[in-house]
């Protein structure tokens, strides 16, 4: 959702529910900069991964991982 800095402030309990609620950022424009209302689970979820992808060679073990076909991942309990 994009609105306005004053559409934002009359509505700002609204706005905050809706993020929270269907995990979409809200982005408010204003004459001096615009700015981004996220989820704290969002905020924080990007934090991870800028964390994560700091640590060298993570990124490439990381796509790796996701790469990887789950049948590769976990034992059959039969086979043993």
């Amino acid at each position: 959702m994009i609105m306005n800095a004053a559409a934002a402030r009359q509505n700002l309990y609204k706005v905050i529910d809706d993020v929270i609620t269907t995990e979409e950022p809200t982005f408010i424009t204003s004459k001096k900069g615009n700015v981004v209302i996220l989820s704290e689970r969002d905020y924080n979820a990007i934090n991870e991964t800028l964390y994560l992808f700091s640590i060298q060679g993570m990124r490439e073990k990381l796509i790796e991982g996701v790469n990887t076909p789950l049948s590769e991942c976990v034992e059959d309990p039969e086979d043993e």
